[in-house]
């Protein structure tokens, strides 16, 4: 077999660790759609009229578009990244115009017979690609100015329109290819810096004292600098630093008090402990907790769970999927989902260092931020430790957008890595 018909063969070098992690993460999840959206006139798991049905039907595509992913060139990728990033930013901008509004965003482009768009989901997808083609290019550098500034922006320009929309969840969701950066020779302190935003957001909101804590802040800078007054550069770096949070700390405030939506306030409220509203705003989160708790070791059973049986947890077969597994798959299925998560974002981590090309491993590198995001902060919201702000749990939450999403992805990614004795431009 020549090199040709080795990159077109389906079978050659394809990674199928990472394809049976796929199928098994796809099929505990249309396993448990079907028992939180059961429906007792429907109740076969082949009826496309149904949202299991439709999950099932989105799987036998998914898996689909991925052997049509695995009979292409390599190189298809990397030159068509532009145009898939330039698409959809095109359909960011047009769900502005034609979207459907549900739940308060306007994410999703009808497509007739009850199917929709989400547009926001294939962003991720393209911004991974652009990110990767960029940076992989001959003399880029992510530490120097002008590369680092395009990253931000090519990371940037659909966090700002998915913002618009507006949907808080999905544009946090770029925020973790910042990892990509610092892998690729970024300044851990960038990483730093973001975690101590973090810590201000959280303490900001928690005391509610904007002149406190920036009194704080002033005081804390003042000793350093008494401490380090002889070294002006030291200096310099902490009165910057020193204005950059302060001018976040008023920045939180100011967004918390006059952008931030009721019930998005409420929401963070309830996280840091600030109030409590089991009955309203903090009802789907509360009844979640009580069905994973109810689960116990080994859980109650497949279509045994009270909170899922009769509909306790809103959103149960999308954003708060986990909690049907903890109910009837217990502690036990719980960590078999967990430790599948954990296994694939180590795999594509293990992929990723072992590409010689460096397009295909910034583009792992960004999915496995993708998937180790998604997963962090949708079990967090089930289990009340972050706010609920509507992130899908990858290959489980019903959704086309989501799966096909994620499936291409993954599928791009084993294509790459079958040719990774090739050189990706």
């Amino acid at each position: 077999m020549n090199n040709n018909q080795q990159q077109r063969s389906f079978f050659f070098n394809v990674d199928w660790v990472m394809v049976i992690i796929y199928l098994a993460l796809c099929t505990i999840g249309v396993v448990n759609i079907h028992s939180a959206m059961y429906d007792d006139k429907h109740p076969s798991l082949l009826d496309f009229s149904t949202d299991y049905g439709k999950q099932l039907l989105y799987i036998i595509v998914g898996v689909t578009v991925g052997i049509v992913i695995l009979l292409l060139e390599s190189r298809f990728f990397s030159s068509l990244a532009p145009f898939f990033y330039g698409i959809t930013c095109l359909l960011l901008v047009l769900v502005l115009v034609i979207g459907r509004n549900v739940g308060g965003n306007q994410a999703w482009i009808s497509l007739g017979g009850g199917f929709r768009l989400q547009p926001s989901e294939f962003a991720k997808l393209s911004t991974c690609l652009l990110l990767a083609r960029y940076l992989s290019g001959t003399n880029i550098r992510v530490t120097e100015t002008k590369p680092f500034l395009i990253a931000a922006a090519i990371i940037g320009f659909p966090m700002f329109l998915i913002m618009l929309q507006p949907d808080a969840g999905s544009t946090l969701v770029f925020s973790c290819l910042l990892f990509v950066l610092y892998r690729e020779g970024l300044s851990p302190y960038f990483l730093i810096l973001e975690g101590l935003f973090i810590t201000l957001f959280v303490v900001t909101l928690k005391l509610n004292n904007t002149l406190l804590i920036a009194g704080v802040l002033v005081g804390v800078s003042l000793i350093i600098i008494l401490l380090w007054r002889r070294n002006r550069h030291i200096m310099r770096i902490i009165l910057t630093g020193l204005a950059i949070c302060l001018a976040f700390v008023y920045s939180v405030n100011f967004l918390y008090n006059k952008v931030l939506k009721p019930h998005q306030k409420v929401r963070i409220d309830i996280v840091l402990g600030i109030s409590k509203d089991n009955k309203g705003k903090g009802y789907n989160v509360h009844q979640s907790m009580i069905a994973i708790g109810s689960g116990k070791m080994w859980g109650r059973g497949y279509m045994q769970g009270t909170q899922t049986k009769y509909s306790f947890v809103p959103e149960q077969g999308t954003d708060f999927i986990f909690c049907t597994v903890g109910e009837e798959w217990g502690f036990a299925g719980s960590v078999v989902v967990l430790g599948l998560y954990l296994f694939l974002v180590l795999r594509i981590i293990r992929i990723a260092e072992r590409q010689r090309s460096p397009f295909s491993r910034i583009y792992a590198y960004g999915v496995a931020s993708v998937i180790f995001f998604h997963v962090v902060i949708n079990i967090g919201m089930t289990i009340g430790i972050v706010p609920s702000i509507g992130i899908p749990l990858p290959l489980i939450s019903y959704g086309g957008s989501s799966l096909l999403t994620f499936t291409i992805m993954i599928f791009i990614l084993v294509k790459l890595d079958s040719n990774r004795m090739g050189i990706i431009y």
